[in-house]
């Protein structure tokens, strides 16, 4: 069986779950947004250098979720970097601590491959359309540090990781996150976070609070100040969510 069928296999299953769910509607947790940013900067890498929309959809039950995220740049010259990616994820543990595993679809919708195609970097009909990403999420209330890693493990002949630590706290009105990331790098595949050997590219400070618009309706926005040292460019990106 190739690792087509398998993957595809998985998504229906997960998709007949959530389907499962919609007729318990009081264990259903239903989240649909979005946010428009000035620049999609994913990991001190930017995407598109344009101002984009990115819209989210997500269904969770009992720990178990499965969620929907888009990119879509502004700029049509840029659309090569418009992206949708699919997860599946479960939390173990509670609010003192708790472990997320996941895994997430990468699929870039312009880059000329059709949907269906899951080949890996080496099959001789070329790259497919995917990539596919395994990762970790540790955090806890009581220790306010996350912790996550990321691994490539379909689709990356440098089976790419990412390492990042958060740090979220509290000035006045303002959520904060502190933020630092760093790749291991790779020498099959550098471009992918533009390194060959371990290098720190993603630390930044961020800073969102809710700006009341009438007595009933606020509207949060935030702010990014972001610094890829590997490259030695710096971005502040700003962005409203709904």
């Amino acid at each position: 069986m190739k690792f087509t069928s398998k993957f595809l296999t998985l998504v229906v299953l997960s998709i007949m779950l959530t389907s499962g769910f919609l007729s318990a509607q009081k264990s259903v947790e239903v989240n649909a947004g979005g946010d428009v940013v000035s620049r999609y900067i994913w990991r001190g890498l930017d995407f598109g250098k344009s101002p984009a929309i990115q819209p989210s959809l997500s269904f969770g039950y009992a720990g178990l979720e499965l969620g929907f995220w888009g990119n879509y740049t502004l700029n049509e010259t840029a659309s090569g970097s418009d992206e949708i990616d699919m997860w599946v994820g479960y939390t173990f543990g509670g609010k003192d601590i708790s472990l997320t595993a996941m895994v997430t679809d990468y699929y870039f919708p312009n880059a000329g491959l059709k949907f269906g195609n899951y080949n890996n970097y080496d099959d001789p009909d070329g790259a497919g359309a995917h990539t596919l990403e395994a990762g970790m999420v540790l955090s806890s209330e009581k220790f306010p540090l996350v912790i996550s890693a990321f691994y490539n493990f379909y689709n990356d002949a440098g089976n790419n990781t990412y390492f990042q630590i958060d740090y979220p706290f509290a000035v006045k009105d303002y959520d904060m996150t502190l933020f630092c990331g760093a790749s291991a790098g790779s020498k099959d595949n550098p471009n992918y976070y533009g390194t060959d050997t371990f290098n720190v590219i993603n630390i930044g400070v961020k800073a969102g609070k809710n700006v009341k618009i009438t007595d009933s309706f606020s509207l949060p926005v935030f702010v990014s100040y972001i610094i890829n040292p590997r490259v030695e460019i710096s971005h502040l990106i700003f962005g409203i969510s709904f």
